[in-house]
């Protein structure tokens, strides 16, 4: 019975994706660079297969994919933003040793000297991974390959390094606004 059940379900989502599939392609294609339009496609394809059951059947189905797809691409795009912004922050106030800036002096209008003091403060093992995703650009994917680990784990370890580095940058911007307001450091 349940068998009959799955493959009436594969059975529909695949007419489905077959009667989604392009036109969402072209949709998202026409709003994002093709990196982002294809994750978009991806993780829209994946919510329909989820929430086949909340499909409505025939001609609806259609825009309610569009909105679907919507939704994913505004996902994707503000993760993009959040990743393009650590990425910039990381290397311009941390980069490789051998184009490191002077300690004192201002990359891209952000004082380097915070994020340093923040990503030096790291566990060795999150600072590698940021590292490695903002200097090097690599993908997750690619960081597996060097760390030795499964891409899935990259995601996770480097989704906690940045809340990290983003925890520990609230901190000492903190622990510096009360130093200052004391008039304690000179």
């Amino acid at each position: 019975m349940a068998r009959d059940d799955d493959a009436g379900r594969r059975a529909r989502y695949e007419a489905l994706a077959d009667e989604v599939l392009e036109p969402l392609r072209r949709y998202l294609a026409r709003r994002a660079t093709s990196g982002t339009a294809d994750d978009a496609l991806s993780d829209a394809l994946l919510v329909l297969w989820r929430r086949l059951d909340e499909v409505p059947e025939g001609e609806a189905a259609l825009p309610w994919s569009y909105g679907v797809a919507r939704w994913c691409l505004a996902n994707a795009e503000r993760a993009a933003r959040r990743q393009r912004f650590l990425a910039r922050r990381v290397a311009a106030v941390d980069p490789p040793a051998e184009v490191l800036p002077p300690a004192d002096d201002e990359v891209g209008g952000v004082d380097p000297a915070p994020v340093r003091a923040a990503v030096a403060s790291l566990r060795p093992a999150s600072a590698e991974v940021l590292r490695l995703w903002a200097w090097e650009q690599l993908a997750p994917a690619d960081i597996a390959v060097v760390l030795g680990v499964t891409p899935n784990a990259v995601s996770i370890r480097l989704h906690r390094a940045k809340k990290e580095l983003a925890e520990q940058l609230r901190k000492d911007a903190a622990a510096g606004g009360q130093v200052g307001a004391g008039g304690g450091a000179r």
